[in-house]
């Protein structure tokens, strides 16, 4: 450890041309496998402990500790070994990412942050209902635990959104029935969705997941002790899944397929016709269900429309639905998702967080219930909300077309542009070094051009960008001339 801090060497990265900021290295301990242990304050405070340094071995997961109790003195072996599923499970390189641009910003370097899997909107004014429906919470005394699976009325108004048999509905918004009961309100709908890998999933089974993916679902199979089998999807066939590679690729032991669209990163849409392809095929595996992620599904472009999979025929029973408030109501600090399926399988996913987080937020669900009741589809405030989005990514779309060496897939939905910007890499920019792949590209982009991308590598598809439009049009307008003056010694380097 000694030597490890004589080691030190401080490293200075220069943003753009007037911004650096000092880092400092220690390249012994880079791979150093455990945190020093903290101790709670309930020791005795005639307890003192101290770490010996000297002691700590790089390549093991112990470390000595000295314990000074009045003159006694021990030396006590801790073992600071982490479990099996942490190790196998990556960080999440989107918030790494985020962290990473906000300690620039809070620095002093006036970063654009494109990264962010956030609308940049306030909850909406007309969803001041929601807001206000918070407050009152707090004010009439709704501060308590709800129920495990979540309060009956934002339960119930979720069963009238996805269209329920018992109420007067003029628009089916998504054609599936549910009755409360097969409802399970969460902490989000990531909690959602992990909490539905768990709960179907046994070590060694297959969780099917199209690539490009949202960074989080193969992490989800590895917790839960199965393996993720990525199907690799194309740009030229705007990221959709291919029914004969899927069908290629199942065995006895797949277990669930993960399905989400409007797709994070690429804003691909399922139409109704390739999802009652992928439903054939599912109908032939007894053994396989279906997770349809579906938070993006009112951020949408015409002429492409949302089906929801458990509206097909024959997949009720196979399919567990994903949605939640964080993206069409831009209420993502509200923290409340919601899964919907046959209760046996939302049953388990409620033992599951009752043993994890217990309910949602009492007040979050007031405001939940709010938003629900704006009508369909989120109503005149979140239409204007997409329609901002629509604006950007047109704008983006026409912009980077213009570029050499670019290839784009119109997104149909979210937020996101995924681009392929692969015929960078394996060019030499000066003071820099190598162009290897995104991860070094979107490194380049944030020294030199001062914006913030999420790397394709993160999504399963290193050849790409993800680009998230989450920001004003000035700001975007801003963002394209920074990397495309970026790209300019890049482009040169070419010719050389």
């Amino acid at each position: 450890m000694a030597n490890a801090l004589q080691n030190a060497a401080i490293s200075t990265i220069t943003f753009g041309d007037h911004y650096s900021v000092s880092r400092c290295f220690f390249p012994s301990l880079s791979t150093l496998p455990f945190r020093l242990p903290r101790f709670s304050s309930a020791i005795p405070l005639q307890h003192h402990f101290t770490v010996k340094g000297n002691h700590v071995e790089l390549n093991k997961r112990v470390v000595l500790i000295k314990a000074r109790n009045k003159s006694d003195f021990d030396e006590v072996e801790v073992d600071v070994s982490l479990s099996h599923r942490v190790n196998a499970v990556k960080p999440s390189k989107t918030m790494a990412i985020s962290d990473h641009a906000a300690a620039l910003l809070q620095a002093g370097v006036p970063v654009i942050r494109l990264a962010a899997g956030e609308p940049d909107f306030d909850t909406p004014t007309v969803i001041a209902e929601a807001s206000f429906a918070g407050m009152n919470a707090i004010r009439d005394g709704h501060t308590r635990y709800t129920p495990n699976v979540g309060t009956l009325e934002l339960r119930q108004a979720i069963c009238h959104k996805l269209r329920v048999c018992f109420m007067t509905v003029s628009v089916e918004e998504n054609g599936i029935t549910y009755t409360p009961d097969e409802i399970l309100v969460s902490n989000g709908a990531k909690q959602s969705v992990v909490q539905a890998v768990l709960a179907v999933c046994s070590p060694g089974d297959e969780v099917i997941i199209p690539g490009p993916f949202y960074v989080s679902y193969p992490e989800m199979a590895r917790l839960a002790d199965a393996n993720p089998v990525i199907i690799p999807t194309h740009i030229s066939n705007n990221f959709l899944l291919d029914p004969k590679l899927l069908e290629a690729n199942l065995t006895e032991r797949s277990r669930l397929l993960i399905l989400c669209s409007p797709c994070n990163p690429t804003g691909s849409v399922y139409s109704k016709k390739l999802l009652e392809e992928i439903a054939q095929i599912v109908e032939k595996h007894p053994r396989l269900l279906v997770l349809s992620d579906e938070i993006y599904e009112h951020i949408i472009y015409s002429p492409a429309t949302h089906t929801s999979f458990a509206s097909l025929t024959g997949m009720w029973d196979r399919t567990l639905t994903v949605n939640g408030f964080s993206k069409t109501f831009a209420m993502t600090g509200w923290r409340l998702g919601y899964i919907a399926g046959p209760k046996h399988f939302v049953a388990a996913c409620g033992k599951i967080q009752s043993q994890f987080t217990s309910g949602a937020s009492s007040i979050s669900q007031k405001a939940g219930v709010a938003a629900l009741g704006l009508g369909y589809a989120g109503g005149e405030a979140v239409s204007n909300m997409v329609k901002a989005f629509r604006e950007r990514r047109d704008f983006l779309v026409e912009s980077f077309s213009k570029m050499d060496g670019v290839k784009i897939s119109e997104p149909q939905g979210a937020f996101y542009l995924f681009i392929d910007f692969s015929s960078y890499y394996g060019r030499e920019a000066e003071g820099f070094g190598l162009i290897e792949n995104s991860d070094s590209l979107c490194r380049y982009l944030l020294e030199k051009g001062l914006v913030a991308l999420v790397p394709g590598s993160a999504f399963g598809d290193d050849s790409c960008i993800r680009i998230s439009y989450a920001e004003s049009l000035t700001v975007l307008k801003t963002a394209v001339e920074r990397i495309k003056k970026a790209l300019i010694p890049l482009s040169s380097a070419a010719l050389l």
